[in-house]
């Protein structure tokens, strides 16, 4: 298929005639099978972006209400659209991608059972075109089913029925990586995977369990729409909706985690501060990420107090501290390594010194700060019961969940398309200046954005999955005249950040079809420091190196946490009026 496809050239590299090739920037032995599916998941990942921004505009124009672009119903269909090709369709495209990167890839292995491979990629985009089809054609627009799609909303049995065809198609797409880890561990008995490989089957993992509950919550419901049986319990439904309604954000979460260690390691000279305590964060995540979702059912009549209690108080911060953890070995890996290269004296030499130009690295580098500033210390946020109250029906919520998978995940999967297009594509940007311009304006700009959708939920109370506020909850206190101001910013770096959006597309579907073609060995540019490659040397210990930088730096994150916790209790005491 990969072939059948290589009208540009794009898949199209100098292979050895075993079919690898040594990645001049990596030094690792890049099969031909591993690379062309790689490419084929993250080129599909990028036009579901396209397709999904195209909906964020108008959602954005109609949210803020002095434009208020779009009536209720067809606000509801173009949310839903923007949605499932941006938080589902574009992520985990591209987790497939990096499921293939973290295994084969680093592996030096080719990829096995190619045909299964791109019939997972089939069944995956038929789905994906399945979901879009029933969103489009839904008979009442404010019916559309959003993400949530809850029993015993009349949704479309489309819906449910392409929403599984998609989540089998991942599947099968994943089995080629599950094969590749069983056969490497067959013929390596007692070798220790490395961490990339070991991050990316965690997220395999993760990704696993959130599926089945995906099938659970949507064939039942099916079912139940095609009137095969009479009813469905909606409370079983939503504990079972939000395994993988908040399961795929943690497959989100780790593998933009994977893709922080390797690319943090090739371009910029990171090591690995401690394998085990690295190991053993991904590990916290297998058993406690997905407890996550309580937050989502705190308010649930179908759930016990202890159960929230117990998720919420204890279980939930076993994914915390692992998160923390992560939060700490990144940057210090990083310090360390490149102190250990003589790039970076004083306290922050190290980073100022990095290469802030290469848009892989500044990438990389703004969704680990993004992340965890505005979307990790939210999360924590929410995660708690009582201030779960302040938050999670409001604007402030969506505020969130852009933090995380927006200047989070997206960012990073950006830089890792940046990555992809100059070292497996094999092209030059068609603007360096752009393609370096592109991290800063599109962090920055949704970066606020964000902050002013949190600001009008925490302090407004400001809704979320309303199109209108003033005009369409009448007898309420809301007030557009109050947070104007703030929408009105909103509005504005909302257009800014649809705006970075475009660029990157231009800028990576123009270098895939413009772009000056690059030879193996002419990526040096692409690395920091003349050349850093993947291996650690385990003569010079990275323990050697001092990190205070880094603990200057959580010592500011911890303040920033810190500072949040109380102020969001003040806001809950302002809430209930305690002591009136």
């Amino acid at each position: 298929m990969a072939h059948k496809l290589d009208v540009l050239g794009l898949f199209d590299n100098e292979y050895r005639e075993d079919g690898y090739r040594t990645c001049s920037v990596t030094g690792l032995e890049v099969h031909r099978s591993a690379e062309n599916h790689i490419k084929l998941f993250g080129l599909t990942a990028v036009v579901a972006l396209l397709y999904g921004g195209i909906f964020a505009f108008t959602v954005a124009m109609t949210r803020w209400e002095v434009i208020g672009l779009l009536e209720p119903g067809a606000f509801y269909t173009h949310l839903s659209l923007h949605a499932w090709n941006l938080l589902i369709f574009w992520m985990v495209f591209m987790e497939i991608a990096i499921l293939y990167v973290g295994g084969p890839m680093v592996l030096g292995r080719r990829l096995p059972f190619t045909k299964i491979a791109k019939a997972g990629w089939l069944v995956m985009a038929a789905g994906a075109v399945l979901v879009n089809y029933a969103i489009w054609t839904t008979e009442a627009p404010n019916e559309a089913p959003l993400l949530t799609a809850y029993v015993p909303m009349p949704i479309s049995p489309l819906f449910y029925a392409g929403a599984i065809v998609f989540i089998l198609g991942t599947v099968v797409a994943a089995l080629p990586f599950f094969a590749t880890m069983w056969f490497e561990k067959r013929e390596n008995p007692g070798k220790t995977l490395p961490l990339v490989s070991f991050a990316a089957f965690v997220t395999s993992i993760i990704a696993v369990e959130a599926l089945v509950g995906g099938l659970l919550a949507f064939g039942p419901a099916l079912l139940w729409r095609l009137e095969i049986i009479e009813w469905w319990d909606a409370a079983w439904y939503r504990q079972m909706y939000w395994i993988i309604g908040h399961g795929t954000q943690q497959i989100n979460l780790v593998a933009m985690i994977a893709v922080w260690y390797f690319v943090t390691h090739v371009v910029a000279g990171a090591e690995v501060a401690s394998e085990k305590i690295s190991r053993t964060a991904f590990i916290l995540y297998l058993f406690f990420i997905n407890l996550g979702a309580a937050h989502h059912l705190l308010s649930d009549p179908a759930v016990s107090t202890g159960w929230r209690i117990w998720n919420t108080s204890y279980a939930f911060y076993g994914a915390t501290f692992a998160s923390l953890i992560h939060a700490f070995t990144i940057p210090a890996g990083l310090e360390a390594g490149r102190r250990k290269r003589g790039k970076g004296g004083g306290l922050f030499g190290w980073l100022t010194s990095a290469p802030w130009s290469n848009p892989v690295f500044s990438s990389t580098i703004f969704s680990i700060i993004l992340f965890g500033f505005l979307g990790g210390i939210t999360g924590v946020m929410m995660g708690q019961l009582q201030l779960n109250m302040t938050w999670h029906n409001t604007f402030a919520t969506v505020g969130h969940f852009h933090g995380t998978v927006v200047l989070g995940t997206t960012v990073a999967f950006m830089g890792l398309v940046f990555f992809v297009i100059r070292t497996m594509f094999m092209r030059q940007y068609i603007s360096e200046r752009l393609a370096s311009i592109q991290p800063y304006f599109y962090s920055a700009a949704m970066g606020v954005a964000v902050l002013m959708m949190m600001y009008v939920g925490i302090l407004y109370g400001i809704p979320r999955r309303t199109a209108e506020v003033v005009e369409n909850i009448p007898g309420t206190e809301f007030s557009l005249s109050a947070a104007a101001p703030l929408f009105a910013v909103f509005g504005i770096f909302a257009l800014l950040a649809i705006a970075g959006g475009v660029l990157f597309v231009l800028v990576a579907v123009g270098s895939l079809v413009f772009g000056d073609r690059v030879e193996n060995g002419d990526n040096a540019d692409l690395v920091a420091d003349g050349g850093l490659g993947m291996a650690q040397d385990p003569d010079d210990p990275v323990h050697a190196y001092e990190m205070r930088g880094t603990f200057v730096l959580c010592l500011v994150f911890l303040a920033a946490f810190v500072i949040t916790y109380l102020l969001n209790w003040y806001l809950l005491t302002q809430l209930w009026s305690i002591g009136a």
